[in-house]
């Protein structure tokens, strides 16, 4: 018996520590289903943040843009006013009072007077629009300046956002991947095709959608070989003619005056989880198209299998 006890002593791990055992499927499952959850929201944080310095960077070629022909102009002005100065200075000018007063015919000394008239209008409105230009030039490169100052505040966070997603997806992939469930899709799918009671624009929308299935989720994905759900439903509503915000986010707030009950159902139609961190789209007889997460494909499932608790629905 003591021998016994002493094999088994030597058998411990030096630390004396007992190995954790490994966690039951179940157990796997759970925690993915939260890190899906998580990564949900990630995901559309750096889509929103995505989108936002792609808007401030489009702000800023266009305000640099606008600053350059301004400067363009503003040289053109003033190589114009010089020139005026120049022949002024140098007695050029054929409409001075010397010249038009040793005309000898009267007519011709009144239309002189007339001409110079004009000039120094034209004179006078090229100095003002020099003077406007040039006054507006500054505010015109201030105004671009912190229109990139901006865009290069986004852009540090769409790469914040974007380390934090790589990490959820690690994680994620490890676990589906003890679990054997990893699917790594195939982004040249050419998908199923879709039968289902949807008509006009709808069925244009889940046309595109369910030839979508197949190919693999992926995050900040816009097609058309991998997609996220916010990218599937705005590329499969763009298909039936309706133009959507990028974002799960955008497309919720896009669609308050769109809100339908979730017992009232009809194809075509987005549905959004609570939290807004995932949307599908409704494709009839209790089924939806989606693109889940991470190590999954875009496919139909039964909305009952959805394993998202749903906070509404809006019709395009």
């Amino acid at each position: 018996m003591a021998a016994g006890l002493v094999i088994g002593a030597l058998l411990l791990p030096l630390d004396g520590a007992v190995a954790d055992p490994k966690p039951t499927i179940a157990q796997a499952k759970a925690k993915l289903e939260k890190l899906n959850d998580k990564a949900d929201k990630v995901v559309d944080k750096y889509n929103t943040a995505t989108e936002k310095y792609k808007k401030a960077k489009k702000t800023f070629t266009g305000l640099n843009n606008r600053y350059k022909s301004k400067v363009a102009k503003v040289a053109g002005l003033r190589a114009e006013v010089v020139g005026m100065a120049v022949n002024a200075y140098q007695g050029a000018d054929m409409t001075s009072w010397t010249t038009m007063l040793s005309d000898a015919d009267p007519t011709a000394t009144l239309g002189s007077m007339a001409l110079m008239d004009q000039m120094t209008n034209e004179r006078a409105q090229v100095l003002a629009v020099f003077d406007q230009e040039n006054r507006q030039l500054k505010a015109d490169k201030e105004q671009a300046k912190g229109a990139l100052t901006e865009a290069d505040k986004l852009r540090d966070e769409v790469k914040s956002e974007k380390d934090k997603v790589l990490e959820l997806i690690k994680e994620q992939e490890k676990l589906l991947r003890k679990l054997g469930a990893y699917k790594v899709g195939n982004p040249n799918s050419t998908g199923i095709k879709y039968t289902g009671s949807a008509s006009g624009n709808a069925a244009s929308v889940l046309s595109f959608a369910f030839a979508q299935v197949g190919k693999p989720y992926q995050y900040g994905g816009t097609g058309p070989g991998g997609w996220d759900c916010s990218g599937l439903t705005q590329a499969s509503w763009r298909a039936g003619g309706v133009s959507l915000p990028r974002t799960t986010w955008e497309q919720w707030a896009w669609g308050a005056k769109r809100r339908v009950s979730l017992d009232a159902l009809q194809p075509g139609d987005l549905i959004f989880s609570e939290g807004l961190g995932h949307v599908s789209i409704y494709a009839g007889d209790g089924k939806i198209v989606h693109a889940p997460q991470t190590g999954d494909v875009v496919k139909v499932v039964p909305l009952s299998a959805y394993g998202r608790r749903l906070v509404g629905a809006i019709r395009p």
